[in-house]
């Protein structure tokens, strides 16, 4: 059986990062569009020129605040066109990465993803996740290379709320439990095929990682510092468990995630992380995990304050229909094959009452 693996070419992570942009995107091309987070933008704009210029490189910066539409990719890929760009920068979140990889795609030009967030671990991914104008979910493309590079300055990193870092730990927590039901499962990973066994143990190696740093990486996150455990943290989630997932496949806990995230009480109130992360409870319980692991995993969310009930996630209704129909919908999600055997609605069901009713 063929079975394929990759990932970014490069990852670059540590404080003042930013400063080896120019650099390397020079071993791309010599004339650089760089769309970064308007609200980003003013606090990095002058170590981004320099970075740039220093390279005798053609800066174009693109201010952007948007969703992510269609239209949006459209209208930045003909600007990048007419610039006469080489070399696809993504300065931001996910909003503007993922815009900046669909500009990436429809030019055909190399992309480089800089993150300023750890809220998912979208940066080192081939993913674009495409919104309509009601910001409603439409579509997910994919690249056909992951970035060139993934550049992650931690200075800029550790001055991001604490709240997004902490998104980015739920996402990145399902890691290890939809690495091994993929590979227990039927599933194709994003490469086409079954995935290989290193896949699996990345999604154990970033469990253990956040567990054991999670809690000292929430206590400075936000103030600026960086620390061990904020670097290990963010590692875990930018870079391991994007890498993990890619190889493998998405399981019950993104098909959790997707659905809270199609409500729109609980999109405006809570996190994609957040809801990953209650994903990965309904999973582990559905799963009948050791009730040993149970209670460590329970006990990190109320560490690090992590939301593990419905209504914290901004659903108005908890009660039983509620629940029936919202394990209906995961019922029918096509990430349910990667799973050791196939779970019905009543499992599910059974499954998130478990949650909500946990002490």
């Amino acid at each position: 059986m063929t079975r394929i693996f990759r990932a970014p070419a490069f990852y670059i992570q540590g404080p003042g990062s930013l400063n080896l942009l120019g650099e390397k995107a020079a071993t791309l091309g010599r004339s650089v569009v760089a769309i970064c987070d308007a609200v980003v933008l003013p606090h990095i704009e002058a170590d981004l020129t320099e970075t740039l210029t220093r390279q005798d490189i053609t800066p174009t910066i693109i201010p952007f605040d948007a969703d992510v539409t269609h239209r949006e990719m459209d209208r930045l890929a003909e600007l990048v066109r007419t610039k006469g760009g080489e070399v696809v920068v993504g300065i931001g979140g996910g909003r503007t990465l993922d815009v900046a990889k669909g500009v990436s795609r429809r030019t055909g030009l190399p992309f480089v993803s800089v993150p300023t967030v750890a809220s998912t671990d979208a940066p080192s991914t081939r993913g674009i996740v495409i919104y309509d104008d009601h910001h409603r979910m439409i579509a997910v493309e994919q690249m056909d290379q992951n970035p060139a590079f993934v550049i992650v300055d931690t200075a800029i990193i550790a001055r991001a709320p604490a709240r997004l870092l902490r998104g980015g730990i739920g996402d990145a927590l399902t890691a290890k439990f939809e690495t091994e039901g993929a590979w227990k499962g039927t599933g194709l990973s994003k490469q086409g095929t079954r995935p290989l066994k290193t896949g699996v143990m990345l999604g154990d190696i970033c469990y253990r990682m956040l567990l054991e740093h999670g809690p000292g990486a929430m206590r400075v996150a936000g103030t600026g510092e960086v620390t061990p455990d904020l670097e290990a943290v963010i590692e875990a989630i930018l870079w391991l468990s994007a890498v993990a997932f890619e190889n493998t496949g998405l399981s019950i806990a993104h098909a959790v995630a997707t659905e809270l995230g199609a409500i729109e009480p609980v999109r405006k109130q809570s996190l994609h992380g957040e809801h990953a992360a209650y994903g990965t409870l309904v999973q582990a319980v559905a799963e009948s995990r050791p009730e040993e692991e149970l209670t460590a995993l329970f006990g990190f969310y109320d560490e690090i304050g992590m939301p593990r009930r419905l209504s914290a996630l901004g659903l108005p209704d908890v009660g039983d229909a509620a629940i029936e129909n919202l394990a209906a919908a995961c019922a029918k999600s096509p990430f349910l094959v990667n799973q050791e055997r196939m779970l019905d609605a009543e499992d599910l069901v059974a499954a998130f009452r478990a949650v909500e009713n946990y002490a």
